[in-house]
């Protein structure tokens, strides 16, 4: 990209980098650390460990597969392992550090046991990491802050997270055109379920059968007020409550990080996550289309699914609030810190500005609508968590979560059990296709993001500036020593700006 460009972005946005984006060759801003002895079997084994236990973590949060190999491999080598051979799969995170020929290699692992929503957590590594590459910090005292990290409670307590999703899927209810009523049923339905996951996680029942509870009881509320709704004289719609829940349940699956895993070269990877994802999803489909099944039994029907509405230009403030709204919520939901939760809001807020206005003023459908959006969101929201030092992601998985296809969910499942199988399947690839639209835009603006953010780096062979650093801050170091700019220029300072 021409230099004149990132300069103009660099004053728009700010100089601050993601860690990903400064983990290149010569980016350790201390000088660089002599190689372990190969002989030292101990200090190759806690740095192999280190590493390992950090990867993990970045797994474990959602994290590609090919950023946690990245940022892998430059722990190890930030404390002289350079030839490391690191093999990250679904659960299961492998360090091979080579001795030459003579000796056998050194190999660790860490298993990633469970999938967890704390992105607190996500953020005191990706700090971490920026500790090890700033300030040349001892393998033992990293082992420490890794260990207080991964052992540190929840920021928030569970009911302000509960709170929190509820929140979220009263958002999605206003997205979705969604009234007072609606909103308010959505929050009451949503902590039922999260409430009653959460004991049912406890007694350790899988986490298809936890999905299978969760469609269950986001349908039988909508239903029970939608039958009561005449004689109490109030207007619902209970796709939209039923809807905001089935978005509540899809947004703690691995929608961006399978799709960024077979993106960008770890197919085996790719595939286990979305194969997960897709039976996650089974899960949901099955409690839904259980609950709606016993309800007529009961004599309590749904009432039938007319074609979608389009909303006009006077629905779109309350409709991007909600949607604003419910990245809020979710990144609050999922323990992210508080610099974090306003731009999350913002990211919320611009992608779902783009997809409704897209589907406003151009005849494309929501797949196309949504992956522009998530585009711009991966792009813009990646530049705005760089100027928060906030992990990308955080703020992309936020961004989009408003847009997950529950109504097309929804609606394909009720079409496919009311005898309409086409209407029913055509919804069905039609969230097939936003979810991937989603998952592909957002990984397309983050890699865009990371390439306008990469940093320049010293030129291969050039040394580092006296005393320690990179060259970005030279230049404030010959000013201060009032260093004229040719003599600085002989002495492989750049002159100052």
């Amino acid at each position: 990209m021409p230099e004149y460009i990132q300069r103009s972005l660099r004053r728009i946005t700010g100089t601050r980098q993601a860690t990903i984006d400064t983990i290149e060759p010569g980016a350790i801003a201390v000088s660089p650390r002599r190689p372990i002895d190969r002989f030292d079997v101990g200090s190759i084994t806690e740095v192999l460990d280190l590493a390992t236990k950090i990867g993990a973590v970045l797994l474990d949060s959602g994290t590609a597969a090919r950023d946690t190999q990245t940022q892998v491999e430059f722990v190890a080598s930030a404390y002289g392992l350079d030839d490391v051979d690191v093999d990250v799969t679904y659960n299961k995170i492998m360090a091979s550090a080579r001795r030459g020929a003579t000796l056998p290699p050194i190999t660790t692992m860490e298993q990633v046991s469970h999938r967890s929503l704390d992105f607190t957590r996500l953020a005191d590594v990706d700090r971490l990491i920026r500790h090890i590459r700033n300030s040349g910090i001892t393998p033992a005292t990293a082992h420490q802050m890794v260990d207080k990290i991964i052992a540190a409670p929840h920021p928030y307590p569970h009911w302000v997270a509960t709170i929190a999703w509820g929140v979220m899927a009263s958002g999605v209810s206003l997205l979705l055109g969604g009234r007072l009523l609606g909103a308010v049923l959505a929050f009451l339905t949503t902590i039922t379920i999260v409430s009653v996951n959460r004991r049912v996680n406890r007694l350790g029942v899988p986490v298809f059968f936890q999905q299978v509870i969760g469609g269950f009881i986001a349908v039988v509320p909508a239903a029970v007020v939608s039958e009561l709704s005449q004689t109490l004289d109030i207007e619902l719609v209970p796709s939209r409550v039923i809807a905001a829940g089935i978005v509540v349940l899809l947004s703690g699956l691995p929608l961006v990080g399978s799709l960024q895993d077979a993106i960008t070269g770890a197919p085996i990877t790719g595939v286990a996550r979305f194969f997960e994802l897709l039976l996650m999803t089974a899960g949901i489909i099955a409690g839904v289309g259980t609950a709606i099944r016993l309800l007529e039994g009961a004599g309590i029907y749904l009432p039938a699914l007319t074609t979608l509405t389009r909303f006009g230009a006077v629905d779109l403030p309350v409709q991007i609030t909600g949607g604003a709204i419910a990245s809020a919520a979710y990144a609050l939901a999922s323990y992210a810190k508080r610099r974090a939760i306003p731009v999350a809001f913002l990211s919320g807020a611009i992608g779902t500005s783009i997809a409704l206005g897209v589907l406003l003023l151009a005849p494309v459908g929501p797949v196309i609508a949504n992956g522009a959006a998530a585009v711009v969101v991966g792009l813009v929201g990646g530049l705005l968590a760089r100027r928060a030092l906030t992990p990308p992601q955080v703020v992309a998985i936020a961004g989009i979560t408003p847009l997950l296809p529950g109504l097309a969910v929804y609606r394909g499942l009720y079409g496919l059990l009311s005898e309409q199988t086409l209407s029913g399947i055509t919804w069905m690839a039609s969230a097939l296709g936003t979810g991937c639209a989603l998952a592909a835009g957002v990984t397309l603006g983050e890699v865009v993001a990371r390439m306008l953010r990469r940093p320049s780096f010293l030129p291969e062979g050039r040394p580092f500036a006296r005393g320690g650093g990179d060259r970005r801050r030279a230049p404030g170091r010959a000013k201060r020593r009032g260093i004229p700019p040719g003599r600085a220029k002989r002495r492989g300072i750049p002159p100052g700006r």
